[in-house]
Protein backbone atom coordinates (compact mmCIF):
# COMPACT_ATOMS: atom_id res chain seq x y z
CA UNK A 1 0.00 0.00 0.00
CA UNK A 2 2.56 2.26 0.95
CA UNK A 3 4.61 1.70 -2.44
CA UNK A 4 1.01 2.50 -4.17
CA UNK A 5 1.26 5.74 -2.50
CA UNK A 6 4.27 6.42 -3.28
CA UNK A 7 3.97 5.80 -7.06
CA UNK A 8 0.50 7.72 -7.33
CA UNK A 9 2.24 10.69 -5.41
CA UNK A 10 5.04 10.84 -7.83
CA UNK A 11 2.76 10.75 -10.81
CA UNK A 12 0.59 13.25 -9.52
CA UNK A 13 4.16 15.77 -8.91
CA UNK A 14 5.44 15.11 -11.95
CA UNK A 15 3.34 16.56 -13.44
CA UNK A 16 4.33 19.89 -11.28
CA UNK A 17 7.94 19.33 -12.12
CA UNK A 18 7.05 19.48 -15.92
CA UNK A 19 5.13 22.54 -15.13
CA UNK A 20 8.00 24.22 -13.41
CA UNK A 21 9.76 23.61 -16.42
CA UNK A 22 7.76 26.90 -18.23
CA UNK A 23 9.53 30.19 -18.70
CA UNK A 24 9.05 32.54 -15.77
CA UNK A 25 5.85 34.33 -15.71
CA UNK A 26 4.12 31.62 -18.11
CA UNK A 27 1.38 29.92 -16.82
CA UNK A 28 0.82 26.68 -15.68
CA UNK A 29 -2.89 26.40 -16.20
CA UNK A 30 -2.80 24.32 -19.61
CA UNK A 31 -0.97 21.39 -17.44
CA UNK A 32 -3.24 18.56 -17.25
CA UNK A 33 -2.70 16.56 -14.37
CA UNK A 34 -6.60 14.63 -13.84
CA UNK A 35 -10.14 14.77 -14.63
CA UNK A 36 -13.03 16.16 -12.37
CA UNK A 37 -16.37 14.95 -12.92
CA UNK A 38 -19.36 17.09 -13.38
CA UNK A 39 -23.07 16.35 -10.85
CA UNK A 40 -24.15 14.52 -14.49
CA UNK A 41 -20.58 12.72 -15.03
CA UNK A 42 -18.58 14.35 -17.53
CA UNK A 43 -15.38 14.85 -17.73
CA UNK A 44 -13.67 18.03 -17.00
CA UNK A 45 -9.86 18.67 -16.86
CA UNK A 46 -8.13 18.81 -13.62
CA UNK A 47 -5.29 21.54 -14.47
CA UNK A 48 -1.88 22.45 -12.32
CA UNK A 49 -3.11 24.92 -10.02
CA UNK A 50 -0.98 28.46 -8.43
CA UNK A 51 1.10 27.18 -5.75
CA UNK A 52 0.78 30.82 -4.33
CA UNK A 53 -2.15 29.28 -2.00
CA UNK A 54 0.45 27.00 -0.57
CA UNK A 55 1.67 29.15 2.31
CA UNK A 56 -2.16 30.48 3.28
CA UNK A 57 -2.54 26.76 4.04
CA UNK A 58 0.48 26.92 6.15
CA UNK A 59 0.03 30.44 7.90
CA UNK A 60 -3.65 29.04 8.19
CA UNK A 61 -2.34 25.66 10.22
CA UNK A 62 0.25 27.63 12.35
CA UNK A 63 -2.45 29.68 13.20
CA UNK A 64 -4.58 26.33 14.51
CA UNK A 65 -1.15 25.29 16.24
CA UNK A 66 -1.02 28.82 18.10
CA UNK A 67 -4.70 28.77 18.79
CA UNK A 68 -5.05 31.88 16.63
CA UNK A 69 -8.82 32.46 16.29
CA UNK A 70 -8.43 35.62 15.09
CA UNK A 71 -6.33 34.92 12.07
CA UNK A 72 -8.13 31.54 11.25
CA UNK A 73 -11.36 33.65 11.17
CA UNK A 74 -9.53 36.31 9.03
CA UNK A 75 -8.26 33.81 6.31
CA UNK A 76 -11.80 31.73 6.31
CA UNK A 77 -14.22 33.06 3.87
CA UNK A 78 -18.06 34.23 5.68
CA UNK A 79 -19.65 31.17 4.53
CA UNK A 80 -16.77 28.76 5.32
CA UNK A 81 -18.18 24.91 5.22
CA UNK A 82 -16.46 22.08 7.00
CA UNK A 83 -16.68 18.62 6.46
CA UNK A 84 -15.11 16.77 8.66
CA UNK A 85 -14.17 12.84 9.49
CA UNK A 86 -16.84 11.84 11.46
CA UNK A 87 -19.98 13.25 9.38
CA UNK A 88 -20.49 16.74 11.08
CA UNK A 89 -20.98 19.50 8.84
CA UNK A 90 -19.48 23.04 10.06
CA UNK A 91 -21.23 25.74 8.35
CA UNK A 92 -19.86 29.93 8.48
CA UNK A 93 -17.07 31.35 9.59
CA UNK A 94 -18.48 32.57 13.06
CA UNK A 95 -19.88 28.58 13.61
CA UNK A 96 -16.59 27.19 12.41
CA UNK A 97 -14.79 29.59 15.05
CA UNK A 98 -16.92 28.45 17.84
CA UNK A 99 -16.58 24.94 16.89
CA UNK A 100 -12.69 25.60 17.03
CA UNK A 101 -12.82 27.11 20.53
CA UNK A 102 -14.56 24.79 22.03
CA UNK A 103 -12.79 21.30 20.82
CA UNK A 104 -9.08 23.34 21.90
CA UNK A 105 -10.60 23.79 25.50
CA UNK A 106 -11.86 20.22 25.35
CA UNK A 107 -8.21 18.44 23.03
CA UNK A 108 -5.15 17.51 24.89
CA UNK A 109 -2.87 19.99 23.01
CA UNK A 110 -3.48 18.67 19.24
CA UNK A 111 -0.34 19.72 16.76
CA UNK A 112 -0.40 19.74 13.20
CA UNK A 113 2.36 19.24 10.54
CA UNK A 114 2.03 20.03 6.59
CA UNK A 115 3.27 16.85 4.92
CA UNK A 116 2.64 17.63 1.26
CA UNK A 117 0.42 20.13 -1.13
CA UNK A 118 -0.60 19.82 -4.63
CA UNK A 119 -2.57 22.95 -6.10
CA UNK A 120 -5.09 22.31 -8.31
CA UNK A 121 -8.59 23.58 -10.71
CA UNK A 122 -11.12 22.58 -12.01
CA UNK A 123 -14.66 23.20 -13.79
CA UNK A 124 -17.71 23.06 -11.36
CA UNK A 125 -20.91 21.99 -12.65
CA UNK A 126 -21.58 25.57 -13.92
CA UNK A 127 -18.67 26.16 -15.91
CA UNK A 128 -16.54 27.97 -13.53
CA UNK A 129 -12.89 27.15 -12.50
CA UNK A 130 -12.64 26.44 -8.71
CA UNK A 131 -8.94 27.07 -6.94
CA UNK A 132 -8.34 23.87 -5.07
CA UNK A 133 -5.75 22.53 -2.45
CA UNK A 134 -4.83 19.07 -1.63
CA UNK A 135 -2.75 18.24 1.41
CA UNK A 136 -1.86 15.88 3.44
CA UNK A 137 -1.38 16.45 7.26
CA UNK A 138 -0.43 14.84 10.20
CA UNK A 139 -1.73 15.82 13.39
CA UNK A 140 -0.68 14.72 17.14
CA UNK A 141 -2.36 14.58 20.36
CA UNK A 142 -3.02 13.25 23.41
CA UNK A 143 -6.07 10.44 23.70
CA UNK A 144 -8.01 10.42 27.30
CA UNK A 145 -5.64 7.68 28.48
CA UNK A 146 -2.59 10.42 27.82
CA UNK A 147 -1.37 8.60 25.05
CA UNK A 148 0.34 9.94 22.25
CA UNK A 149 -2.01 9.41 18.78
CA UNK A 150 -1.11 10.82 15.62
CA UNK A 151 -3.66 10.47 13.13
CA UNK A 152 -3.03 11.58 9.09
CA UNK A 153 -5.50 13.83 7.30
CA UNK A 154 -6.02 14.65 3.92
CA UNK A 155 -7.74 18.60 3.53
CA UNK A 156 -9.14 19.29 0.36
CA UNK A 157 -9.14 22.97 0.66
CA UNK A 158 -11.16 25.50 -1.74
CA UNK A 159 -9.89 28.63 -2.20
CA UNK A 160 -11.93 31.76 -3.40
CA UNK A 161 -9.82 34.53 -4.06
CA UNK A 162 -7.38 34.08 -1.05
CA UNK A 163 -9.93 32.86 1.55
CA UNK A 164 -10.77 29.62 2.28
CA UNK A 165 -14.25 28.80 1.20
CA UNK A 166 -14.64 24.49 1.95
CA UNK A 167 -12.56 22.19 3.70
CA UNK A 168 -13.31 18.46 3.17
CA UNK A 169 -11.06 16.39 5.17
CA UNK A 170 -10.10 12.77 5.37
CA UNK A 171 -8.33 10.53 8.44
CA UNK A 172 -6.91 7.02 9.16
CA UNK A 173 -4.79 6.78 12.58
CA UNK A 174 -1.15 6.25 11.90
CA UNK A 175 -0.32 2.72 11.62
CA UNK A 176 1.01 0.96 14.88
CA UNK A 177 4.24 -0.85 14.17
Amino acid sequence: MKKLLIATLSVALSGGVFAGHHEAGESNKGVIIGTVFSDDGTPNPLVAGNTEKQQIWVDYIQAHNDRDLEKIADINADDWEGYVPDGSVIKGNATHIEWLKDWFSSSDNPKWEVKWMIANDGTNAEGVTETWLTTGNDITFNDSDGNQVTEHHVHDIQFVGNEIRRINVYSRLSPKE
